[in-house]
């Protein structure tokens, strides 16, 4: 801190070092707690009362929430619902399953599960050490345990919740007993977690044998200015919206700036803006012509009634096929065929079928007469997309920068488009405003500034160690760094190309490797360089190197992951076997991160 900044200060050493002491640990639910407790202070006079607090509790005696969350969202839930119960008087505490000894479950008699499951039916990487011990032999009995689930997940892929399910039927099979029933929610999980949440309170007297404790009093509330979040996004103006990539380039990739000046947003590297988007007009308009539906048709969405062509525009997903609609509009037109489809033993088909086909192709291919209100009912809600933050707020103050591929595509005989994507690169100009919001993502942070870290991120997976390196120029931050940087040609694809150039010559960046799969006969990859440099890879891993990996998930992400089991076990560990475990337990020790989608 500069002697400008700490002047300004109206504390002095002796009170900083308190409130320095008293803060360190809490969450940021707390934090938030805290902060409205000393503006009532501020509002009262400074009359300090007694803090009413929660009441302490052993493990018996109070509920457990555990959660693993890839972005965030269950972790949110799993605040929610502790803060809901510590209202009512009751103990209870919020831990991540990474930070979860699997062990300790059997000492555990109430505990609920807020858990997602990430791309393909896999666990969030938070919870995969848990989940692993959980499906294995080595857990013992939960005979004592009471336990319920909610299960988050994306519907637009097969193995909907699965790890959710996974963890219920488990958790039965080993004997604990299920006191509320799963709950599983697709991206619209709101009102269906706090129903569940509501649940599970509503039984905590029961539950923990006891009768209900008075309520915790409230604090006053102190008006303040509004916390812009997903039920109330900030207006971002467009700053910049500049194409990265070169007239010769199959792609392309927008450099985006947007304004949060006045907003009260922040955010830290590795953090996510969420855009909350409409759908491209044309594809509205082709599919209210391949339905023969009439536009001004009021239909229900929630509670609303509202005409049709504003509820295909910003209200109902019609970009990303879902299961649910996909079985829906089966049984609505008694389809054998797609029938068969979703009933395959083979997954991949289905997989395969909902990740090629938008909700157009299918009413297109697969005919039948509906109903507006019908064909509404049909559609989830439409959700926020979510892009990783290319910047750091130090380095950019007021302002979040966005790296976003335009989807355009053709398929099936027509053009296809993505929502947010291009919303972003398409309908939005300089001047224009945007609803956006930030999700925080603990899980993606950057280490202290001395501590070396290498970073994987081909593509627009780039995008975070932008604002990595940004921040850490602002930390004037002494620890090395390296990037892995891939995409298909050098001359078209290297995106922000000139600024990785600046830092390596300033010594920012102090090492970079780039692969450009189209620039030669045989194909390169990231995963391809990192068994090429290996041995130093290895060296740095050795020295204490935080390796992080953002990108997509179902390709890239498994490719680095082999690579590095490689690595380790050419260059250090006896076999693959060892490797894999030595990166296992780089995970557990927060030196291995990743950020896929």
């Amino acid at each position: 801190m500069n002697d400008r900044a700490a002047g300004a200060l109206p504390l002095d050493e002796k009170q900083s070092e308190r409130l320095h002491v008293a803060v360190a640990g809490l969450s940021p639910m707390q934090l938030q707690w805290v902060s409205g407790y000393a503006a009532g202070l501020a509002a009262a006079g400074g009359d300090v009362q007694p803090l009413p607090v929660a009441p302490a509790a052993t493990p018996g005696q109070q509920l457990t929430v555990l959660f693993g969350s890839q972005t965030g969202n269950g972790e949110g839930i799993a605040e929610q619902l502790v803060a809901l119960a510590r209202e009512r008087g009751f103990g209870a505490r919020a831990v991540s399953l990474a930070d979860f000894k699997p062990a300790a479950l059997k000492r555990e008699s109430l505990a609920t599960f807020v858990v997602s499951t990430h791309g393909e039916g896999d666990p969030p990487d938070d919870a995969e050490l848990f989940h692993e011990y959980l499906m294995s032999d080595k857990a013992g009995r939960l005979s004592g345990l009471k336990y319920s689930v909610l299960a988050l997940g994306d519907s637009s892929y097969v193995n909907f919740c699965r790890t959710g399910r996974e963890f219920d039927a488990r958790l039965a099979e080993l004997g604990a007993e299920r006191f509320e029933s799963i709950v599983e929610c697709d991206l619209d999980y709101d009102a269906a977690a706090a129903a569940w949440s509501t649940r599970v309170v509503d039984r905590l007297a029961d539950l923990l044998d006891a009768p209900a404790p008075g309520a915790v009093p409230r604090l006053q509330a102190v008006p303040s200015a509004p916390v812009h979040g997903r039920e109330s996004p900030f207006a971002a103006e467009v700053l910049v919206n500049q194409k990265i990539t070169g007239a010769g380039s199959g792609k392309d990739v927008r450099h985006i700036e947007l304004s949060i000046e006045g907003s009260g947003l922040d955010y830290e590297p590795g953090d996510s803006l969420a855009v909350v988007t409409g759908n491209p007009p044309q594809l509205v308009d082709e599919l209210l012509d391949v339905l023969s539906l009439d536009r001004e048709a009021i239909v229900a969405v929630g509670d609303e009634q509202l005409p049709l062509i504003e509820a295909l525009t910003d209200r109902l997903e019609i970009t990303a096929l879902n299961l649910g609609f996909l079985r829906a509009w089966a049984a609505h037109g008694n389809s054998d065929a797609l029938h068969s489809i979703i009933e395959n033993d083979d997954q991949a088909v289905l997989s395969g079928f909902l990740e090629a086909h938008q909700v157009v192709d299918v009413v297109r291919r697969y005919p039948a007469d509906v109903k507006a209100r019908e064909f509404a009912d049909m559609l989830r809600p439409l959700s926020p997309r979510s892009y990783s933050i290319a910047s750091s707020a130090a380095a950019n103050p007021g302002e979040v920068h966005l790296t976003v591929a335009a989807v355009r595509y053709e398929a099936f005989g027509r053009p296809h488009w993505g929502a947010a994507s291009t919303l972003l690169a398409d309908r939005l100009s300089e001047g224009d405003t945007v609803p956006v919001f930030v999700e925080k993502n603990p899980r993606f942070r950057l280490p202290a500034p001395d501590v070396p870290i290498v970073m994987i991120g081909p593509g627009t997976g780039v995008a975070p160690f932008r604002a990595f390196v940004e921040e850490r120029v602002e930390q004037n931050a002494g620890g090395d760094s390296w990037l892995f940087f891939g995409d298909r040609t050098v001359h078209d694809d290297f995106l922000y190309q000139l600024e990785w150039q600046r830092h390596l010559k300033r010594g920012d960046l102090t090492r970079l490797d780039v692969a450009f799969s189209r620039d030669q006969r045989r194909k390169v990859y990231v995963q391809d360089r990192l068994r090429e440099r290996g041995a130093e890879l290895y060296r740095w891993i050795e020295n204490g190197a935080v390796v992080y990996v953002c990108g997509d998930a179902k390709n890239m992400a498994g490719d680095v992951e082999e690579a590095l089991i490689d690595v380790l076990a050419e260059h250090g560990e006896d076999d693959r076997d060892a490797a894999a475990a030595r990166l296992r337990e780089m995970r557990r020790a927060k030196r291995y991160q990743r950020d896929v989608y």
